[in-house]
């Protein structure tokens, strides 16, 4: 029913976006006297925002064919490279990168895209071979395609590693840090040849118990029964996963703006200031970074359970009781792989603590082999994107990567 109302509430949002979108046309027609008019800006400037809280909005696009640099274009070649039910294995290629490293560079599946990752992917490949997993919606995954939880996850990242390698360098993002933990570790437990190089895990709860933040409260404050029954919901039969139960997109967007909602509609509100003023270049940039924010896909029910029960409230892997497909999981494991770990001093959903927690799992790597990096002045998205991502936080791993490019040893 929860999903279905969405639904309903959708199609009723209809003629008001008609409507929003008939009165931009009007007023920022210039053959349209009162479009050049104070009033006719501030009409204009309030259609836009509103139109853009409630479109409806896809999976976005890339963004990039190429890359421009003093000495002339560079395109980016995009090959998908394999295909499962729930992800897609796709790569980024370009010529800019003379001495290129492979990069697995594993997206979160919690709610936003992996094209969440365009300005990450972007300044990798102007130096690496960079192989992106691209999630799948799924709501669009027919359910006779079975179930996908923890384990399926880190089977696929398993599958990755071991298609991909064994001259790899793998990088987590956010959530899946701890589970490309837990990938390596059962590759070294079992002395897998694909084992990576290096592993970088940036801004991701490898413990979440290391630092409290407002996800950590939520997950700790109800029982899994409640979040089960709660936030979870079944797709309703004119989509392509009809009948699987999922966390909505919806709710995780519901969820995220929550945490920062005095800030969302402060940019809201300067968003109309600077339409009004004629400010495109902010406008453009506002209107970029809400059609990526407000993109969302429905993930898979077992997948989101699992995730609140192993990865929060009972911190599976930094207690020592996870176990995959009857294997423990153990980092302990892990000598050939080089440990880089990255967070943003400002990170307020995977505070400072939560990821560098990885250097004392893995206990039986060489000293040399670990490096953690704190990021000044940065919150959760800062450290994979923008600025400081760009000039500070890239260098530091691409000279990490550099530092243990040579075949690993115990």
């Amino acid at each position: 029913m929860l999903y279905t109302f969405f639904d309903m509430q959708s199609a009723a949002l209809g003629p008001m976006r008609a409507m929003s979108e008939l009165t931009k046309t009007y007023f920022n027609n210039p053959l349209f006297p009162i479009s050049q008019t104070y009033m006719g800006k501030i009409m204009a400037a309030g259609a836009d925002v509103v139109e853009g809280v409630i479109r409806h909005r896809g999976k976005p696009e890339w963004g990039f064919q190429a890359i421009k640099k003093d000495d002339g274009i560079h395109p980016i070649d995009l090959a998908l490279i394999d295909h499962k039910p729930f992800a897609d294995l796709i790569r980024f290629k370009c010529d800019l990168a003379k001495n290129p490293k492979k990069i697995l560079l594993v997206a979160p599946m919690s709610g936003h895209f992996a094209t969440l990752l365009r300005g990450t992917v972007q300044t990798l490949v102007q130096d690496h071979e960079v192989y992106v997993t691209d999630w799948k919606d799924a709501s669009k995954v027919p359910n006779s395609e079975g179930d996908f939880g923890l384990d399926d996850y880190i089977q696929y990242l398993i599958d990755y590693m071991q298609l991909l390698g064994p001259d790899l360098h793998v990088m987590a993002v956010c959530q899946p840090a701890p589970l490309v933990l837990a990938a390596v570790s059962i590759l070294a437990a079992n002395d897998d040849p694909s084992q990576p190089r290096t592993m970088t895990l940036m801004g991701g709860p490898v413990d979440a118990g290391a630092a409290e933040t407002g996800v950590t409260k939520l997950a700790d404050s109800k029982s899994l029964s409640w979040f089960k029954s709660n936030l979870t919901a079944s797709v309703p039969l004119h989509y392509e996963g009809s009948g699987r139960r999922v966390y909505p997109g919806f709710l995780q967007l519901a969820a995220f703006i929550s945490m920062n909602s005095a800030r969302h509609v402060n940019a809201h509100m300067q968003h109309f200031d600077n339409l009004v003023k004629g400010d495109g270049d902010s406008a453009e940039s506002h209107d970029k970074f809400y059609d990526e924010y407000l993109s969302v896909m429905d993930i898979t029910a077992e997948f989101y359970l699992d995730t609140i029960e192993h990865i929060f409230q009972e911190r599976s892997l930094p207690s020592g009781t996870m176990v995959w497909k009857g294997q423990k999981v153990d980092p302990s494991k892990i000598t050939k792989t080089a440990l880089l770990t990255v967070e943003g001093e400002l990170d307020d959903i995977s505070a400072p603590g939560q990821t560098e927690a990885a250097h004392k799992m893995c206990s039986s790597l060489a000293k040399n082999k670990h490096q953690n990096h704190v990021e000044k002045d940065v919150g959760h998205y800062g450290i994979f994107n923008g600025r400081k991502w760009r000039e500070s936080v890239s260098k530091v791993i691409n000279n990490f990567i550099e530092k243990h490019q040579g075949k690993p040893q115990n």
